[in-house]
């Protein structure tokens, strides 16, 4: 599948050919994919269509998989489970991995970032749901990722949380200018967010369609229900 960024910009992503199976099951068949700088991807498909296995492979955490990933130096992963240390204070969380001078400094950068000022030395436990997701974008945020991979991040959150964790991912990447690859069951939180959305079926990456959209978006505007339905065909789902 040719994407619509080829031509234009140097792809941040690029992979061709993806293919991975659990014993006699295929689950990615031959994905072809690439993101532009800047550009947010939103990737759909049915349960178990295989958007999280792709999403390792893209990420280099699955070695068994075959194909080609050209991949940015830098890149995170936020996944829908936040992953905090529990033994360690939130500023240490988000500085993990980390070293040099002015990693602190950095961390506490990141959580101001996330609306999170002075939280540093707050424990995981004294979070709530949205307060730990916020933790893991800060997390992401705090390695200046040229991509950025999002497994569901908000997808076990309340829905008055998860309207504002989209709010901020919008803002950050204005801020930030990242590249990302949205995964989400959500049609409606891919076409809010994305600037193309990939439907994965089969194996492969089968649509790959422009959300032609000004920001900000609104469900109840015509264009966007229009969308929204033909997504849910593309799908399997009536509207």
């Amino acid at each position: 599948m040719a994407s619509r960024t080829e031509g234009e910009l140097t792809p941040v992503l690029t992979a061709e050919g993806v293919r991975r199976s659990f014993g006699g099951t295929v689950v990615l068949a031959g994905a072809d994919l690439s993101i532009a700088p800047g550009e947010v991807v939103a990737l759909l498909g049915g349960s178990g269509s295989g958007k999280s296995t792709l999403l390792r492979v893209l990420a280099g955490l699955d070695p068994d998989a075959t194909g080609t990933v050209r991949r940015p130096p830098h890149l995170a992963v936020v996944f829908q489970e936040h992953r905090l240390l529990p033994w360690k204070r939130v500023a240490d969380n988000v500085a993990l991995g980390l070293s040099g001078p002015g990693v602190r400094a950095r961390a506490d950068a990141a959580l101001a970032e996330v609306g999170l000022h002075g939280r540093g030395a707050a424990w995981p436990a004294e979070l709530s749901g949205g307060q730990a997701q916020r933790v893991a974008v800060a997390r992401a945020l705090v390695r200046e990722p040229q991509l950025l991979l999002l497994d569901e991040p908000f997808g076990a959150l309340d829905a008055l949380t998860r309207l504002r964790m989209q709010q901020l991912f919008l803002r950050l990447h204005r801020q930030h200018g990242f590249a990302a690859l949205l995964v989400t069951h959500d049609v409606e939180e891919a076409l809010l967010l994305a600037d193309r959305t990939v439907v994965l079926d089969g194996g492969r990456l089968v649509e790959d369609r422009a959300v032609e959209l000004a920001h900000p978006r609104t469900p109840d505007d015509p264009a966007f229900g229009s969308l929204r339905r033909r997504l849910l065909a593309r799908l399997g789902v009536s509207a």
